[in-house]
């Protein structure tokens, strides 16, 4: 399966060469854009994170990889302000961000979707975009009843939402209910919503959980159309397909550390990769979907 960015050649951002980058885990990048050091997190006497140090690469699509219960979900829980860290420090973009709030990494251009999405079921697909926007006077309660101090400011969110939903084809859903969009279209739209706001880096947690196969292309489109626009992709996924086909690098966790980091054609046949997903059948070619479905 091919995957053809929409964007034109020449506003495509330059992708960066990782092809200097040791292949270990933590290995150190050129220019990256999040840098973590000794994160921690126990849940009761079990460290479900245990991440030494990780290098996201700017303007790159990451694939972060494991096997169920690798700590995946809950290391971007900590990244995105979702959990408090048992230990450890990151910083975005050169600013420290451990210590802050979901609400202020988002801000700070840091954003993320869900494995399950979050969109507002009794808010049409136009009101749950708008509601990602930065910067609406009209939600302080002061200003709101003042409409001309706001009605500018709501006409610009409302032509960029709309802008977004023709680019993820769900302009014609605009005034229909979130909760009546099928899985995959759901998918589409929180991750249009989350570019409402105009993040460096978007972090995806399995874009393609429960989506129809007839969207899988066009969610492989978008993704792709972010990093040739010049934003940062960190994303969870188990589908190794999409893996190989979209990511620049990729990042392999097993049992809340990182065991494994390189590009997708040569860390799938890592030992500690295979180890990670197949236990003692080493024999066995990682690069099999079949094998990694079974796992699942």
């Amino acid at each position: 399966m091919s995957v053809e960015a929409k964007t034109p050649a020449a506003a495509r951002a330059p992708v960066p060469d990782l092809g200097r980058a040791e292949h270990v885990p933590g290995a150190p990048k050129a220019d990256p854009i999040l840098v973590a050091d000794d994160v921690t997190r126990s849940f009761g006497g079990i460290k479900a994170v245990d991440v030494d140090h990780l290098e996201v690469p700017r303007h790159a699509i990451t694939a972060l990889i494991g096997p169920n219960g690798a700590g995946k979900t809950t290391f971007f829980n900590l990244l995105t302000g979702f959990d408090r860290p048992s230990s450890g420090r990151w910083s975005f973009d050169g600013r420290r961000v451990e210590r802050m709030g979901a609400a202020k990494v988002a801000r700070a251009g840091m954003v993320r979707t869900f494995q399950l999405t979050k969109a507002l079921g009794r808010m049409t697909v136009l009101e749950n975009m708008r509601l990602g926007a930065r910067q609406q006077p009209g939600e302080n309660p002061a200003v709101a009843l003042l409409p001309p101090l706001w009605r500018a400011r709501e006409r610009e969110v409302t032509e960029k939402a709309m802008d977004l939903l023709t680019r993820f084809r769900l302009d014609a859903k605009r005034d229909d209910f979130a909760g009546s969009l099928s899985g995959g279209q759901r998918k589409l739209l929180e991750m249009a919503r989350a570019l409402m706001s105009d993040p460096e880096m978007i972090m995806l947690d399995e874009p393609m959980a429960g989506v129809n196969p007839a969207l899988t292309q066009s969610l492989l489109g978008h993704i792709t159309d972010l990093r040739n626009q010049g934003m940062t992709v960190l994303f969870v996924e188990h589908d190794m397909h999409m893996v190989r086909h979209v990511s620049d690098w990729v990042v392999v966790m097993a049992e809340g550390r990182i065991v494994a980091e390189g590009p997708a054609h040569t860390v799938m046949h890592e030992q500690a990769v295979i180890d990670a997903y197949l236990g003692a059948h080493h024999d066995t070619d990682l690069g099999d979907d079949s094998l990694l479905e079974e796992d699942r």
